[in-house]
């Protein structure tokens, strides 16, 4: 099997809410959007953000497991500096964002902030200097 990851899947509440805050609030622009379906963006060279309606995920795979917290894992969206850490999670606070949590200096050398999409995931914001941030960046 080759070491790769082509899609990321999430399912959400609210499609249209999900549509509004991607697209119409970040920008990102959308490969494929079926209303009450699905919303596809490709976030990456072969990667591809999936946000598909809840029913229709647990039609596919399952039940989804809920309760109170925060989902067990994290989206990360790397940048080049800490200034833009902050520019970003400026613009997630200014299309509604909840919650935003400032950039801050991290132990092993980067500085990082985090937002919450309408479902509630989590995307990391980070300059991460080093290996990894070589890594991630175009």
């Amino acid at each position: 099997m080759d070491q790769r990851m082509s899609l990321v899947t999430l399912a959400v509440a609210d499609l249209e809410a999900t549509r509004r805050f991607y697209v119409d609030g970040l920008g990102w622009e959308p490969m494929i959007f079926v209303a009450g379906d699905v919303l596809m963006i490709k976030v990456a060279d072969k990667v591809i953000l999936s946000l598909w309606d809840r029913g229709h995920f647990e039609a596919e795979v399952g039940p989804i497991v809920t309760g109170q917290g925060v989902a067990p894992l994290t989206l990360a969206h790397n940048v080049g500096s800490r200034e833009e850490v902050d520019e970003v999670l400026a613009t997630a606070r200014e299309v509604g964002a909840d919650p935003v949590h400032d950039g801050v200096d991290r132990e092993w050398g980067g500085y990082t902030g985090y937002f919450g999409d309408p479902d509630g995931y989590r995307w990391e914001v980070a300059w991460a200097p080093g290996d990894v941030g070589a890594a991630v960046l175009p």
